[in-house]
């Protein structure tokens, strides 16, 4: 889970360097990832199960990233408290406090999905990062090895020219 975790907040991270306006933003890359996939779940689970899924997750991430425990989910299912404590905490801390909340959203989904539908929804969220070959179900949201962003090559900015991904095979 960490791995596809850390795959998206790459991809995050990349898309934003690309935007001139948005390189000097203090924004963390999960605000960018929950906000990307927000609109997609809620379409699935409405605006309530959205925040529900990702409350849980933050109450996860917390278990194991004690300083989560500060964010708050609005009422709108956005994350407050994070911009501060960008600034506050060590890049490597945030960045594995981003990844967990991240990983636990996704195991959740996993949860209650199952594998399958939460890679096609994945695929649909960020149809240029290839997480097929990741296994969800492995080891939950505890997996430690991250690898380098898998980007398919010619689609890197496909998600912000509002392109289609195509419907591959079950």
């Amino acid at each position: 889970m960490r791995a596809a975790a850390s795959l998206i907040l790459a991809f995050e991270r990349g898309l934003r360097s690309e935007i001139p306006s948005l390189t000097k933003a203090k924004i963390p890359s999960c605000l960018d990832a929950f906000g990307t996939l927000q609109p997609h779940l809620a379409a699935l689970v409405g605006n309530g199960g959205f925040r529900a899924l990702l409350l849980r997750a933050l109450e996860l991430a917390s278990e194991e990233v004690p300083w989560m425990g500060t964010v708050q989910v609005k009422m709108d299912g956005h994350l407050e408290g994070l911009e501060e404590l960008h600034v506050q905490l060590s890049a490597e801390e945030f960045s594995k406090g981003e990844v967990v909340l991240l990983a636990q959203m996704l195991g959740l989904l996993v949860a209650f999905i199952g594998e399958k539908l939460t890679l096609r929804l994945a695929g649909e969220v960020w149809p240029v990062i290839a997480l097929n070959d990741l296994d969800l179900e492995e080891s939950g949201g505890r997996q430690s090895d991250c690898p380098s962003p898998s980007i398919r090559e010619g689609d890197k900015h496909e998600r912000t020219k509002g392109g289609t991904p195509p419907v591959e095979g079950n």
